[in-house]
């Protein structure tokens, strides 16, 4: 056992099977650490399965403060993401309920079964006023426990039956299944999404993403959104210097081709733990890329492997960072992607029992 201010021990040597983290950092809340036995036998090593906790919360509009992100409040189903990005800057939150950002936050999975009920309640309180809701502001409203749970659709039904604006980002080709309420949405001006690509290389993405739908799955959530009128835009985020960057141009391209109207992108964050995961990822997955990625993220950082400041945490700064600035408005220029955000209405919206004008 550790304290929480030490560097982390070497991560377990087995890899479990489809997940971006093989071991537990220590949780800076936490005095105490537990390490796994380095000679344990491999069928006894850690390989958890994933477990699902009912969240209790009472509230589900988290507000945001950052003047980074374009909304002021985000509606989150689900704490923790099964997706197990390695990279995925929302892992900390787990360390606020106890937990570990590596292996518990893509196992360990809260539900917040009363979602829908609870958004309902929320708009239809008398201060609420009408203004565009983000799903989700931190973990992805469609990993793959919204096959079972269906949470999401359960919320963009209460937003179409009020007519409430909602923008959503995701990077599961899931959310087609949910065409007939966005359409809806879509028809009052409503709704906005924004598919997240961040590599075109089906390799490289199932070992980025190992529970996420592969590139091409996402490209064709694009065009089937597009095909239903939906207005879809691509994310390229995170752009991981010295791994996908390159790739930004072509998969702006591909994504307009595909039906995506606007595009953006946010560099890669390494906040806290995250960077030891993701650190442990590299040396694992693509050991002769690491000093390469961890070298240009400093560059992007002004020599650190992150920086916190608003207004650069997303884009860096430096060379290297107007650099990729540069290349992504001239790409998007090129093939007709708008950088701006798609502006939803609140004139339709209505609460609970109320009628609307025939006029």
């Amino acid at each position: 056992m550790h304290t929480p201010d030490q560097s982390p021990a070497p991560p377990h040597s087995a890899w479990p099977t489809g997940r971006g983290s093989n071991f537990n950092p220590p949780n800076r809340f936490e005095r105490l650490h537990v390490e796994p036995d380095p000679d344990c036998p491999p069928d006894e090593q850690l390989n958890p399965r994933t477990q699902f906790f009912y969240d209790a919360t009472e509230s589900v509009l988290a507000r945001n403060e950052s003047p980074d992100v374009g909304f002021a409040y985000g509606l989150n189903p689900y704490r923790g993401c099964e997706h197990g990005c390695a990279y995925c800057y929302a892992r900390p939150y787990h360390e606020y309920l106890g937990w570990s950002s590596g292996l518990d936050f893509e196992s360990k999975i809260l539900v917040k079964l009363r979602a829908p009920e609870l958004l309902r309640r929320e708009l239809s309180a008398p201060r609420w006023q009408a203004q565009t809701i983000a799903m989700s502001g931190v973990t992805d409203c469609y990993q793959p426990v919204e096959r079972r749970f269906r949470l999401t659709r359960q919320c963009l039904e209460v937003c179409a039956e009020l007519r409430h604006p909602v923008v959503l980002i995701t990077k599961n080709a899931l959310i087609t299944r949910d065409i007939d309420v966005l359409s809806e949405l879509a028809r009052f001006n409503c709704v906005s999404v924004n598919l997240s690509v961040t590599t075109l290389d089906p390799e490289l993405g199932g070992l980025m993403e190992p529970r996420a739908s592969r590139p091409a799955a996402r490209l064709d959530a694009i065009r089937q959104l597009s095909a239903a009128g939906i207005p879809v835009g691509v994310m390229t985020a995170p752009v991981v210097p010295g791994l996908t960057d390159h790739e930004v141009p072509g998969i702006l391209e591909t994504a307009a081709a595909a039906g995506a109207r606007r595009a953006g992108y946010v560099l890669l964050r390494l906040p806290h733990s995250v960077k030891d995961v993701f650190t442990a990822w590299l040396a694992e997955k693509l050991p002769t890329k690491q000093a390469r990625v961890l070298d240009r993220m400093r560059a992007f950082r002004g020599g650190r492997l992150y920086d916190s400041a608003w207004g650069q945490r997303g884009i860096g700064r430096g060379v290297f960072a107007d650099q990729l600035a540069q290349m992504f408005d001239v790409t998007c220029r090129r093939v007709g992607l708008s950088q701006e955000s798609t502006p939803l209405s609140t004139e339709h919206f209505r609460k609970p029992g109320e009628q609307l004008s025939l006029f």
